[in-house]
């Protein structure tokens, strides 16, 4: 079984979702706590052992590579100016292009956000890889990418990253189609129903962006963009290529255990960056005491 050294983090959507904000910032730029999101999703990355990242990235997202370019020269100044602490984080961030060999590719293809994986694969060979959206935040001891990792080293097949859902949020979530429970999370699953309705469910449980990718979903991908290219019609997705897989081959998902943040529309991002402040060692008690006086001015100081 091949080891999992390699991920890819596909960042070449519009975030149009949350415009005007990102006419000019990349969305993976904006700040969730003290860190751009997309920095979030690398430090994960790096935590858990991975040492090739490529970010696939479009025109516009050139303030990414900017943020993780080393700056020596702006190191230097810092230290020469008795700003150590700032000093140590710029260069820390620099580090982590280092610690994982972070790469960058063009995107090119169809419209679909399993084209990120598959211009990326074609340079992995035969190896798995982790494939995490850089618009997610994990709060979680052990991170998302970890557990992941350990569900494919138990089932040496593709993984999917699972939460439970509440039943009514079920059309906002591509849902597995639950096969078996293996305890401590893990399921096979035989594939995955995009948006169903409430009473169409088929489990609890709601994809939620987090990939173990294997050679035989690339394959399902090529397939899918050959189709595109001799038709012309529809989207090349990640999921089709998973269901397609499972058809016939094994497929799990393993319920991430910690606290999963989205930032791809206002609300899901207001209510990342207020949990990043609110548990933030220094700012976390002002901000409490803040949050305390607009509610009692609010209400009057009702209980």
């Amino acid at each position: 079984m091949a080891t999992i050294r390699r991920a890819v983090i596909p960042a070449a959507g519009l975030g149009s979702r949350l415009l005007p904000l990102t006419k000019a910032t990349p969305k993976e730029m904006l700040p969730v706590g003290d860190k751009p999101v997309i920095e979030h999703t690398v430090r994960e990355l790096v935590a858990s052992g991975i040492t090739d990242i490529t970010i696939v990235v479009s025109g516009g997202k050139g303030l990414i590579q900017d943020h993780f370019r080393p700056n020596p020269g702006l190191v230097d100044q810092l230290r020469a100016d008795g700003k150590a602490a700032y000093a140590d984080a710029v260069e820390e961030v620099g580090e982590l292009s280092r610690l994982g060999h972070i790469t960058y590719l063009d995107q090119h293809g169809p419209y679909g956000n399993g084209t990120p994986v598959l211009n990326a694969a074609r340079n992995f060979g035969d190896e798995p890889m982790l494939v995490l959206w850089p618009d997610d935040v994990f709060v979680a001891e052990v991170p998302r990418a970890q557990q992941l990792i350990k569900a494919y080293e138990a089932t040496n097949s593709p993984v999917l990253a699972l939460m439970p859902m509440d039943p009514g949020d079920s059309q906002r979530y591509g849902v597995p189609v639950v096969k078996e429970d293996l305890d401590d999370g893990l399921l096979r699953i035989t594939g995955l129903v995009e948006k169903p309705r409430p009473q169409d469910a088929p489990s609890s449980y709601a994809a939620i962006g987090g990939y173990v990718i294997t050679p035989g979903i690339i394959d399902e991908l090529r397939d899918q963009t050959k189709r595109w290219y001799d038709h012309r019609t529809g989207e090349v997705y990640l999921t089709d290529a998973i269901n397609a897989y499972a058809a016939s081959r094994a497929v799990y998902g393993q319920v991430i255990h910690g606290r999963w943040y989205d930032t791809g529309n206002p609300l899901a991002y207001l209510t990342a960056q207020f949990a990043a402040a609110l548990n933030h060692p220094e700012y976390g008690p002002h901000l409490r005491r803040l949050a305390k006086e607009l509610e009692d001015e609010a209400t009057g100081g009702e209980a």
